[in-house]
């Protein structure tokens, strides 16, 4: 768990821009329970847009239509031959139906995630899994940095004081925050685009020396060919982000998922004429917002206010 969680989880997108082809779900951060998630999605999806009910799928595979939901909801693993079956009767076409088999067939590995488990909520362990597999992220901010652009030092003094995280949980959580970033992974980064607003920066979480170091990281990051970050100018009053924070992750095997989080939870928007909704909000953000290069001259500034004070 992160603190405030819903916003070092933030993360992000803009588009097209974001596929990143020639990739598959990264074996290295397999997570069982998020592979059944999204095959599950998939299943139900295809199922409805066949204008199918649960008990007219469960005649396909000969069981129950109980069995059905809790293979559209994950709840229990997803055999390869039984998402063959379903997806076919579905009339999907012959390269989905191999795609999503190839995913079942993975779902039985083991989770990556399973060293910061004790400090992970149950509700939260899902996305931590979701955000593993992503080709692609996509996040509006408001508040606070993105958890994939963030320092151990910024992470860990946002975790200061906090309701919901023991002290003696802190380093752990820090550590799992961490773990968790691929933007500079060196087999299958993450494609990710951000657009925070501008006061983010004057915020100075952990002090001058702190913020000054996650400054320098930014610009860092932003030299990357997968990062792209988006500062809101203060003067652009109006814009979609009004509306509040998101997140949306693309597979490259799956359907995109939207991704809204709240203190004890999280909502995961699977309606993919919503999902394009969401897309098209992240793509008029990046509109409104600075430019790539215009976004790093406001941070250097930032970065210099900083030396000029320590200095006085």
């Amino acid at each position: 768990m992160d603190v405030p969680l819903w916003f070092l989880v933030g993360e992000t997108l803009c588009a097209t821009w974001l596929r990143y082809e020639g990739t598959s779900v990264a074996d290295h951060r397999s997570d069982p329970s998020a592979l059944r998630f999204l095959i599950g999605h998939d299943l139900r999806a295809a199922r409805e847009r066949a204008s199918l009910k649960q008990a007219e799928a469960a005649k396909v595979l000969k069981c129950s239509q109980a069995k059905i939901n809790y293979l559209e909801t994950g709840k229990t693993q997803q055999q390869p031959d039984q998402v063959a079956q379903l997806l076919r009767a579905y009339g999907a076409e012959v390269e989905h139906v191999d795609r999503m088999t190839s995913l079942a067939a993975r779902a039985d590995q083991g989770t990556w995630w399973a060293p910061f488990s004790d400090v992970l909520p149950n509700w939260f362990k899902i996305f931590v899994g979701l955000e593993g597999l992503a080709a692609s992220a996509s996040t509006y901010g408001s508040l606070l940095l993105p958890g994939q652009l963030q320092t151990a030092n910024y992470a860990a003094a946002l975790l200061e004081g906090n309701l919901r995280v023991p002290p003696m949980d802190a380093p752990q959580v820090v550590r799992a925050r961490m773990a968790r970033q691929r933007l500079a992974d060196d087999t299958q980064p993450l494609r990710f685009r951000a657009i925070i607003e501008e006061y983010v920066l004057d915020r100075l979480v952990g002090g001058p020396q702190v913020m000054r170091a996650q400054l320098q990281h930014l610009l860092d990051m932003t030299r990357r060919d997968n990062v792209e970050l988006h500062v809101m100018p203060v003067g652009v009053a109006v814009h979609d982000g009004l509306d509040g924070d998101f997140l949306l992750l693309d597979f490259d095997e799956a359907q995109s998922i939207g991704y809204i989080e709240y203190p004890t939870g999280a909502i995961y928007v699977q309606d993919q004429d919503q999902v394009a909704t969401y897309t098209l909000s992240a793509d008029r953000l990046c509109a409104a917002a600075l430019s790539v290069s215009d976004s790093q001259d406001v941070i250097a500034a930032r970065m210099a206010a900083l030396d000029t004070r320590s200095e006085d």
